[in-house]
Order: C-alpha cells, then sequence, then structure tokens
C-alpha cells in the first residue's frame, strides 16, 4: 500500500489527492490496468488516501495513485509512506479500529473502510485475497468499537469541532448556528449543535418531501441564499463535497456581521483559509481540530490484542491459501509412490482394502511428517488429530 495522511502532509497537500466516491470508482479501473495489479481498493477520508493493492509482482504504487489521479508521484514522494506484506495488513487493520486517526478512536473510519471494499467490488477491481484482508480489518474495527473504550471524548470531527466550540463561547446555548451541507458529516454537526442548545439552520441545494433527512429541531434554508443567513450567525460548521469554496473571504468581508467562529470539516475545504485574516474571524479546518492524546493504555493494550488475533488469523487464511497448489503436488507425489509400490499390488489382489488404504495412509503421514521434522512438535501434531477426529464424527 501507499498513501498520504495528516501526519506527514498538510491538509494543502493532501486536497489534490482527495477523492469523493464517483472520483474513487473512476480511478479504480485505471489503477488495476496497471502492470501485475491482481486488485486494488482506495480508502479516501478527510484525513488520509491510500491505495491497497495486491500485485502478482512488487509495483511502484504511488506512481500507479499519482498516474491515475493525474498529479505528479515526485510532488508525494517525501510526503507519502509505503507498507508492504505484514506491515501493511497490520496497518489497515490499526486503521480501521480508529488508532491511526488524526482524533484517536475516530469512530467513522471503520464505516469509510467499509466503503473502500464496497467500491472495490462495485468498480469490479476487488480479488479474493485484497477483499479478505478489508473484511477482516472492518471485524478487526468493529471488535475494537465495541470490546474497547479508546477514549473517553469524542470520537469524530463533527463532535470534536462541537466539543471546540464549546470551550471558544463559553457554551452554545443560545447561539446562532449555519451549517453548510446535509450529508452525513453535516447532519451529525447539526444533531450535535442542536443538542449543545444552538438554533440551527442546515442549507439545503434541494429537497424532496420524505427522502431529505434533516435531524430534529433544525430548520432549513436554501443554499444560494445562505448568505444572508450567515450575516448575524454566531459560527458556521460547513461539510460538503464541492470543489468550490463554499465561503471566501471575499463573501465574509462583505457581511456587516460575520461570524466568530468558523469551522470546516471538509476535505478538499469549503472555507478559504484567507478568511482566517478578517478582523475577529476564526478559521479551525481539520488539521486544527488535531489529534486528541489517548492516556488510557490498559484500552489501547486490548484493542492492540484484539487486531494481533485478526491478524494472526487472516495470516492463518492467507498461508493456508498460498499453500494450495504445493498441497496439489503433494498429493500427485503421494498417489505416484501408492502405484508403484508393489506391496499395495499384493493386498489389492488379496481384496485387503482395508490394509491398502491403512498403508496407504501410514506411508503417506510418514513422507508429510518426514518432510517438516523440523516445524513439527507434539502440539501442532495434537491440533491435527483433533481436527481429523473432528471431521469423522468421532
Amino acid at each position: 500500500m501507499t498513501g498520504v495522511d495528516f501526519s506527514g502532509a498538510t491538509i494543502a497537500q493532501r486536497e489534490p489527492l482527495s477523492f469523493t466516491k464517483n472520483q474513487v470508482l473512476q480511478l479504480l479501473p485505471k489503477i488495476r490496468d496497471g502492470q501485475n495489479v491482481l486488485a486494488c481498493a482506495v480508502l479516501a477520508t478527510c484525513n488520509r488516501t491510500e491505495l491497497y493493492l495486491h500485485t502478482a509482482q512488487p509495483v511502484d504504487a504511488l506512481a500507479l495513485l499519482a498516474r491515475a489521479a493525474g498529479v505528479p508521484a515526485d510532488t508525494y514522494r517525501a510526503l507519502s509512506t509505503a507498507r508492504q506484506g505484514e506491515d501493511a495488513v497490520q496497518h489497515i487493520m490499526a486503521v480501521a479500529a480508529g488508532m491511526k486517526s488524526q482524533i484517536f478512536g475516530d469512530d467513522q473510519i471503520v464505516t469509510q473502510v467499509r466503503q473502500a471494499l464496497d467500491l472495490g467490488y462495485e468498480a469490479q477491481c476487488m480479488d479474493s485475497v485484497l477483499g479478505a484482508l478489508l473484511r477482516r480489518a472492518v471485524a478487526a474495527g468493529k471488535r475494537v468499537k465495541s470490546q474497547t473504550r479508546l477514549t473517553g471524548v469524542p470520537s469524530s470531527a463533527a463532535a470534536r469541532g462541537v466539543e471546540r466550540a464549546q470551550t471558544f463561547f463559553g457554551g452554545l446555548d443560545g447561539k446562532q448556528a449555519v451549517v453548510i451541507g446535509n450529508g452525513e458529516m453535516g447532519r451529525l454537526a447539526a444533531g450535535l449543535l442542536r443538542q449543545a442548545g444552538c438554533r440551527v439552520t442546515i442549507t439545503l441545494r434541494s429537497y424532496r418531501h420524505g427522502e431529505t433527512i434533516v435531524p430534529a429541531g433544525c430548520a432549513t434554508h436554501a443554499y444560494e441564499d445562505r448568505f444572508a443567513l450567515i450575516d448575524g450567525a454566531d459560527l458556521v460548521f460547513s461539510a460538503t463535497t464541492s470543489p468550490h469554496f463554499t465561503l471566501t473571504a471575499g463573501q465574509l468581508r462583505a457581511m456587516r456581521t460575520p461570524p466568530r467562529l468558523l469551522v470546516d470539516l471538509a476535505m478538499p475545504r469549503d472555507i478559504d483559509a484567507d478568511a482566517a485574516t478578517l478582523p475577529g474571524v476564526t478559521v479551525w479546518n481539520l488539521d486544527d481540530l488535531g489529534r486528541l492524546a489517548d492516556e488510557n493504555a490498559e484500552e489501547r493494550a486490548r484493542a492492540q490484542a484484539i487486531l494481533d488475533r485478526e491478524y494472526a488469523e487472516f495470516k492463518a487464511w492467507y498461508d493456508y491459501r498460498q499453500a494450495l497448489p504445493v498441497m496439489g503436488l503433494i498429493k500427485d507425489a503421494a498417489c505416484e509412490r501408492v502405484h508403484f509400490d508393489h506391496q499395495y499390488e499384493d493386498l489389492a489382489r488379496s481384496g485387503d482394502w482395508d490394509g491398502v488404504i491403512q498403508l496407504a495412509v501410514g506411508k503417506t503421514v510418514d513422507m508429510l511428517l518426514g518432510g517438516m521434522k523440523d516445524i513439527v512438535s507434539e502440539e501442532r501434531l495434537a491440533g491435527c488429530l483433533r481436527h481429523i477426529k473432528k471431521g469423522s464424527g468421532r
């Protein structure tokens, strides 16, 4: 895998590699057509863009991603991270669990990993290996969420933004808030602001009765008329997938009473960074919300133990899958030994088929164990015995 994230690249550097769902669907076939690529998936979130590959031979993953995205690979060499094999497997599991998020323990990332898996299948760019890995990562993330408590604070960018806004204003009760965008993040922010005591209005590009979801207690307003609504508001949250700014410094400068606080939850950014130069206006983007410190070492250790078990199970499945061709060769070689051994022929002529079976099984087991004498242990053999007896119903 290769990718850029908040730890090595600023929000401005990450923006050219931020993709919507439709853009990911367009990118994946281009990447899959690269030489030696068997399967691919792209995880695109506000804080990271990562390409996961299953390949026949080592490839320059960053070059594949950059070529498909139309950006120069050299620009991102120093900003990106590459991982292979065990390191890549353990990384995606930790990512899905929120342990690599800017806001530690992020609740949304496991859903985003699931989305990367679904988009890979939708684009017909997934195979059994990469599909199994991402499903295992999702399962690991869900187990960590349900069995541990990584942090005791809100674990999403929207929740973090509302929490910090409360500190900024000394409380939000009665404050006038405008939320630009009615997607998942916008609705979450609106609901949290309403719970904190704000009077909340959400801007909508369109409204379909029975289809448009608006959090309880929130008013709505047409997106096109947002400036009149924002002028005089206390704070604005913006969370859209627009390729253009929803608020520019010029638009805010033209207002009589611009909001004191602007919180940008979008990637690419919704709010012009120059807005922060206006007197009395504070702008926070995703990087400004920052990573929360995790001081609960015991819960972190429990989460890591879960990830270690999930990794071990995936590795066992993968190793078995990789060994299947060799298993077939072993079966063929054992059958040849049976055909060319006169002891079998003598038993078969006498009709002693139980003897044929016992001799064939005995010699085959001896051959197998003799070839693995350096790794055979009593514990492993006991596990093999249990498996055989389970299959026989004894």
